[in-house]
């Protein structure tokens, strides 16, 4: 694969300093899903995110790759502090340098298999026109999704349809991979292929970070942060996980 460039100054990859992030509800109140989290994530490292429901894991998730905003804090990724970018360079800078695996799939249900992951490349541009198709049919290989690359995700099982997601992620080779709950709707032999996927994209030289209730997963994680009402209660490195 092509080696991920990214504009930086520091040995952080990912950082969050004392962010918050509210939401609003009908009734006017704002309810804190996050309550200042500082966090610091260098190249390659792989994350577990864990918690209970309500716990803050997605909305996390979602600050890195620019899906919302904190309400007060700082984030950076990839070089760039993301409340200063507008909703276009938004949207660039997502697309080159953050791949995002979402539990439920979210494949174009009118696009085939390999569409989905062209359509991704087109709509940044990173990778140049000639070697798009040759690149897809390379991350279908990757996933073991060569033979199905002219079908519509809904003839694909539901682990097809994962690895799917996986590959369409890694389409414009990004440095950051975020997961929530990659094999949460998926039986225990199909996760564990996934689960294998998933550390092999660390020798590629990706950056994870993955919110699972996966036991498996989150052993091979480096890293493994444990959220409580909207702050980080844990952060312990699994040495082991690293061998």
């Amino acid at each position: 694969m092509i080696a991920p460039t990214v504009a930086t100054d520091d040995a952080d990859l990912i950082r969050l300093e004392e962010a918050t992030k509210s939401f609003g509800s009908r009734g006017g109140q704002l309810f804190p899903a996050l309550r200042g989290i500082s966090l610091r994530v260098a190249p390659g490292d792989f994350l577990a995110v864990l918690g209970k429901s309500g716990s803050g894991k997605s909305t996390l998730l979602n600050l890195i790759a620019g899906i919302d905003r904190p309400t007060s804090g700082e984030v950076r990724a990839a070089g760039e502090d993301l409340s200063r970018l507008g909703e276009n360079r938004m949207a660039l800078w997502r697309g080159r340098n953050v791949g995002v695996v979402f539990q439920f799939f979210q494949l174009l249900p009118t696009l085939t298999v390999e569409e989905n992951i062209l359509l991704a490349m087109d709509f940044v541009g990173k990778i140049p026109r000639v070697d798009r198709r040759p690149r897809a049919r390379q991350l279908l290989e990757l996933v073991g999704l060569s033979d199905q690359a002219a079908k519509l995700p809904s003839t694909l099982s539901g682990g097809q349809q994962q690895r799917a997601a996986i590959a369409r992620s890694l389409a414009n080779d990004p440095p950051i991979v975020l997961a929530d709950e990659p094999t949460g709707n998926l039986d225990s032999e199909t996760s564990a292929a996934v689960v294998e996927l998933f550390h092999g994209l660390i020798g590629e030289g990706k950056t994870l970070l993955i919110v699972t209730h996966d036991n498996n997963l989150a052993s091979r994680a480096h890293r493994v942060i444990q959220l409580r009402d909207g702050l980080i209660v844990a952060d312990e490195m699994n040495h082991s996980a690293r061998g």
